[in-house]
């Protein structure tokens, strides 16, 4: 290594690694995409992620293992050879039980195959599909971005779990990322934390998946709600949001049904895991229709004069490109920033991050 080499501050790694490349924007027939994210100080608690399905992931590869996997599993075990797969292992389980009927192995092993053949075609879908990740951990500084890097960490570790097994991302798939930010009961007691005192890390999260013209699903954990604007009435329309599903941010809240419950604080009570019900759709039904994502720096989701100021904003750029209405988006709330400081509230400035999906 040469000797002129400097390792990167800590706060100059998070801040790098929180942040996408332009070159990982996905291609989306009938789909423009761009965001923006900026720290409050030198490195902040807001993520924005592009999930470019055909640049990360292998999806021939992965289809034909898949379809090589949905064989190799009908195949029956020749007597005395060790396990090959996962099937093996458990027929060789089923075989060890008294009153082993051979119906159980043929009926699990055809189980199992189809499982491999669904997930083959499941697969398919990601060729026209990209996914959005925006987090935002609460506070600002190292501390959040950390937060945020776990969630990031999290997610990509599961995700290549949720394509194995399943092809495409699943509710099972968001409450195993909800509960990595969950606080242990045994690690506060092991800390010696006093509950008042415990410092939790909390970060809200919104993940949604944008198809050909402008179909986004999406799930929500304390993320302020997306706003989607009109071409064609120069506005931003309004939703029915009992239509969409908000959970609390990440980590609060654990579902009453799951096994580990006792094990984790939860501040509040939810009846059930996240269901297929609980995923929200939004459609862009016009050509020049715009999803703007955003956080809370950006604009809090509820105050309407601040929501005035941006749809005014965006008035004036919206035929724009998708990185032109980002930028114009942006620089409104960096002046509003400036606004703050001179009235004395710098205390109210925060990460900010700015993601607009624009039908094309």
């Amino acid at each position: 290594m040469s000797s002129n080499y400097v390792a990167p501050s800590i706060d100059d790694y998070l801040r790098k690694r929180l942040m996408p490349v332009e070159g990982a924007i996905p291609h989306v027939q009938g789909i423009e995409m761009y965001g923006n994210s900026i720290p409050a100080g030198t490195v902040g608690g807001d993520l924005f992620e592009y999930i470019n399905f055909q640049q990360r992931y292998d999806i021939d590869a992965r289809i034909q293992r898949a379809l090589k996997l949905s064989k190799d599993y009908l195949e029956p075990l020749p007597a005395g050879a060790p396990p090959r797969n996962s099937v093996d292992d458990h027929v060789l389980w089923l075989k060890s039980r008294p009153n082993f009927d051979p119906l159980l192995e043929s009926a699990y092993r055809e189980s199992r195959s189809s499982e491999q053949i669904r997930v083959a075609e499941v697969l398919k879908a990601l060729y026209t599909t990209a996914g959005v990740l925006l987090v935002d951990a609460q506070g600002h500084g190292i501390i959040a971005a950390k937060i945020a890097s776990t969630v990031h960490d999290t997610f990509h570790a599961l995700m290549l779990a949720e394509l194995d097994q399943r092809g495409r991302t699943t509710p099972e798939f968001f409450e195993r990322v909800n509960l990595r930010l969950a606080q242990s009961v045994t690690a506060r007691n092991a800390l010696g934390r006093i509950e008042k005192e415990a410092a939790q890390e909390i970060a809200t999260m919104l993940y949604g998946e944008v198809q050909p013209y402008g179909t986004f699903r999406f799930v929500n954990f304390g993320h302020p709600a997306p706003l989607v604007y009109s071409a064609e009435f120069r506005k931003f329309m309004d939703i029915d949001r009992n239509r969409m599903v908000q959970f609390l941010p990440l980590g609060v809240q654990i579902p009453e049904d799951h096994p580990d419950r006792n094990r984790y604080l939860s501040l509040d009570t939810r009846q059930h895991r996240v269901s297929p019900s609980d995923v929200s759709e939004i459609t862009l039904m016009s050509p020049g229709d715009i999803l703007f994502l955003y956080t809370d720096g950006v604009y809090d989701g509820t105050d309407q004069a601040d929501r005035a100021k941006l749809e005014e904003v965006m008035r004036g750029c919206y035929q724009k490109s998708a990185k032109d209405i980002c930028t114009a988006l942006m620089d409104f709330a960096l002046k509003q920033d400036d606004l703050h400081r001179q009235s004395g509230e710098a205390d109210r400035i925060d990460d900010k991050t700015v993601f607009i999906i624009k039908r094309t």
